[in-house]
């Protein structure tokens, strides 16, 4: 057996997830993470490298003999990565620029979905110099609560939903003054609100074929009971209850296939991860949004349940061979809890020291999100510092599992929510 040299490029809870499965496989040789962080380094080899700079990429994966290059954040493949390593002979698994409009640009999307006949929101875009006919626009429309998106990529930050014209117009200022926001919300969308429970599923996706991984349900805002701002994600459990049998097989016809199709049929075929964010609604399931890679924290709690070699299936991506695999899930269930610096998603301090890992028991997972490693020691190093992931035969169990682990770890200003899969529990009971 050949065994591959691997560059895994990030650095955050969802890289180390990765790098975790990867080691496990028989077809690995060398693991390198860059940057990586403190939990990249368990199992591989980290790399400073600013992931951003395409040529000193294809510099390091050449001095290093890379066989294969795994993109793990939106950004660099929304800026054309892989189109420029595949140019150069550097096997990516991740889908090209084209392809990854459809999570770099929310306009593209809903416009693809128009075409191709896939449920989602009713939508109207408008551009940055617009905000006055926006507001205006969903004045006329007076359905609250309408939903407001920066077109480009935002960390996950970049979606408000509106309870009133107070708030309406609060948002759109947001969007045309902060900083972090303002290039994003170069164009606004503009979306009916959803009626109904989020939930998502993942792809893997060679081209022409798409295998579903797993699907799991996010938490996406900072507060109990979902309410304040939009982060990258709080936690997540993994199987959602929502997506039974007969949805799946609902998602799989009206939106998974088509969406597939319809990349073919544009000439873009989607190679690499695709997210599919869904809402469930009374009519069926509607797309929320794509994304173009493993979610976060998704991703630590599908790839722990996942029986299949990660880099096998992987590597059948990017051979074209996806249709000689089938797809094998444990039934355990998986949940994971967002340990994050207090103040996020705002500004946070960071630098304070993690004390408490080593009175975890041996059955959590622990992946590390925003840590930096000195003199031995673990400090805070992020908005989202850990995913502290527990598993169970049933949900409550997984749950419990990762709380009660979660409340061993303490730095200063920690904070983490309490809520993390109890809407899991209440869709089984």
């Amino acid at each position: 057996m050949n065994k591959q040299n691997v560059l895994l490029l990030g650095s955050g809870g969802r890289e180390h997830a990765i790098a975790w499965k990867l080691e496990k496989s028989e077809q690995l040789g060398k693991l390198y993470t860059a940057p990586g962080n403190p939990g990249t380094e368990r199992h591989g080899i980290n790399i400073e490298l600013d992931i951003s700079d395409f040529n000193a990429v294809e510099t390091v994966a050449d001095d290093l003999q890379i066989d294969l290059v795994i993109v793990g954040p939106e950004q660099p493949l929304v800026e054309g990565i892989a189109d420029y390593l595949e140019e150069r002979g550097i096997t990516v698994f991740g889908p090209s620029k084209a392809a990854a409009q459809l999570e770099g640009s929310k306009s593209f999307a809903k416009s693809f979905m128009e075409r191709h006949g896939i449920p989602t929101a009713a939508y109207r875009t408008f551009s940055n110099d617009e905000f006055d006919e926006a507001l205006g626009y969903i004045k006329e429309q007076n359905q609250y609560p309408i939903v407001l998106k920066a077109d480009g990529l935002a960390g996950g930050k970049g979606v408000f939903i509106c309870e009133n014209e107070e708030q309406t117009a609060s948002r759109l200022n947001l969007l045309s003054e902060d900083k972090n926001l303002k290039s994003a919300a170069s164009t606004l969308v503009v979306e009916e609100f959803m009626l109904g429970e989020e939930a998502s599923v993942f792809v893997i996706c060679d081209g022409t074929e798409g295998k579903v991984i797993h699907t799991a349900q996010d938490h996406k805002r900072i507060g109990e009971n979902d309410t304040g701002l939009n982060t990258g994600g709080m936690g997540a459990y993994a199987p959602s209850p929502l997506l039974t049998q007969a949805m799946m097989a609902r998602v799989e016809e009206e939106i998974i296939d088509p969406t597939i199709k319809g990349m073919m049929e544009e000439n873009t075929p989607y190679n690499g991860i695709l997210y599919v964010g869904l809402m469930i609604t009374k009519e069926g399931p509607k797309v929320v949004e794509y994304n173009c890679r493993f979610g976060d924290p998704e991703c630590q709690v599908i790839l722990p349940p996942l029986k299949n070699d990660l880099l096998e299936l992987i590597t059948a991506a990017t051979n074209k061979s996806l249709s000689e695999i089938e797809i094998q899930i444990s039934d355990r269930i998986y949940c994971s809890v967002v340990l994050a610096s207090g103040g996020y998603p705002k500004s946070y301090e960071k630098g304070y020291k993690i004390s408490g890992l080593d009175n975890c028991d041996n059955d959590a997972l622990i992946f590390h999100s925003g840590t930096k490693s000195e003199n031995g020691e673990l400090f805070t190093n992020g908005g989202r510092v850990l995913n502290v992931v527990g598993s169970g035969q049933t949900l409550a169990e997984a749950i419990d599992h990762s709380y009660n682990n979660t409340e061993l770890i303490s730095f200063k200003d920690s904070y983490f929510r309490h809520d993390i899969g109890k809407k899991g529990l209440k869709k089984i009971d």
